[in-house]
């Protein structure tokens, strides 16, 4: 219960730190519309707007507004939206998450990852799920795909299928840049979200 609590207080720091930025600035710097109430962006292929006032977030899914409270889904928009560089721009060389991080971190990405066993399984329900978000297949490991996340910010995720003597895994990498549009931090919520949206996705093709 103390790290729901948490991480509701941490969305609510956010939505109310984004009511006092330049929102102006902001639409300017992403080429994004703004109106009287509020800013329009898009992630991960779906269309959100922040109310200027309250820094409250709503996804457009099926044709309606949706609220969105979850704490992954704000930071990683947020973070986006309101901390991404001026000067970015991207190299188009992948970089394993891992690297942009710490030794430990390093250590959480390489552990056995029971996800990956079930996408070796199901690879026309992670195909369309991935259709879905409009990502492109990509030639590395036995199954790859670059999913947009963010203007021109793609995540690759890489299956690697499993044996008699090792699992199935999943290497997450992103550009070597990525750092211009997100803290590092925010990779990880970045990952839980499009993960969501995965399975969601999946679950619905099968």
């Amino acid at each position: 219960m103390e790290h729901r609590d948490n991480y509701i207080a941490a969305a609510a720091q956010a939505r109310a730190l984004f009511a006092g930025y330049d929102h102006t600035a902001i639409a300017k710097k992403l080429g994004a519309r703004l109106d009287d109430c509020y800013l329009y962006t898009n992630m991960l292929s779906r269309d959100y707007r922040i109310h200027r006032g309250t820094g409250e977030i709503s996804a457009c899914i099926k044709g309606s507004w949706s609220p969105v409270d979850g704490f992954n889904e704000t930071l990683t928009l947020l973070d986006l939206v309101c901390d991404s560089r001026e000067d970015r721009f991207l190299t188009g060389r992948w970089k394993n998450m891992s690297s942009f991080g710490h030794q430990f971190h390093q250590t959480l990405l390489e552990q056995a990852d029971p996800w990956a066993a079930y996408l070796q399984t199901h690879p026309e329900e992670l195909k369309c799920a991935c259709e879905k978000l409009n990502a492109v297949p990509a030639p590395y490991g036995d199954c790859a795909y670059v999913v947009p996340l963010f203007e021109d910010l793609g995540v690759m995720l890489q299956l690697w299928y499993g044996d008699d003597e090792f699992p199935a895994s999943v290497r997450w990498l992103w550009d070597e840049n990525a750092l211009m549009y997100l803290k590092y931090e925010t990779m990880y919520f970045a990952r839980e979200v499009l993960l969501s949206r995965l399975k969601r996705e999946m679950e619905e093709s099968a």
